[in-house]
């Protein structure tokens, strides 16, 4: 995958995403799972094409870009309002959530620039892309799950 089809992606990922969150949604089990499958499915493919290039450092650099961005995924799971309905469990991000979702994106762009600082010409940071995107929303949709498990709300059975 191009850089720029993948960026592309990702900003068209993360607007659908951002912007469900700030409306709000029902939370069903399509939805947590399906976009971070999708997401990491691609990010594992686009990685594998180049992996074999990266060095050990870029190697390092890309694990403690993924532990950061859980990190922010799990911590904006926990700042979303979850609220019972008569269809199910609902989400509706708070400013908090978008306030993490501006430093996580923040933090993966400068790590684009950290890592094309530190080794350039290399494509692995540009691979990633789509899997620390993935990453973030899978901790995110994680911590929800949990969140709704100890709530004993069900989950939606139909998305909005």
């Amino acid at each position: 995958m191009s850089a720029v089809l993948g960026i592309l992606i990702g900003v068209v990922v993360l607007v659908r995403v951002i912007g469900r969150q700030v409306t709000g949604s029902l939370v069903t089990q399509k939805s947590l799972v399906l976009m971070p499958v999708i997401l990491l499915g691609l990010g594992v493919a686009s990685l594998s094409s180049v992996v074999h290039t990266a060095s050990t450092g870029e190697l390092a650099f890309l694990a403690l870009e993924a532990v950061v961005v859980l990190g922010f995924g799990l911590a904006r799971g926990a700042t979303v309002r979850l609220t019972r309905t008569d269809q199910g469990l609902y989400q509706k991000g708070t400013a908090a959530t978008l306030v993490l979702w501006l430093l996580t994106i923040a933090l993966r762009v400068g790590t684009s620039f950290a890592a094309a600082a530190l080794w350039p010409g290399s494509a692995v940071s540009r691979a990633a892309i789509m899997l620390t995107i993935g990453i973030t929303i899978g901790a995110q949709n994680a911590m929800v799950y949990r969140r709704a498990l100890a709530m004993n709300v069900p989950l939606a059975t139909q998305s909005a």
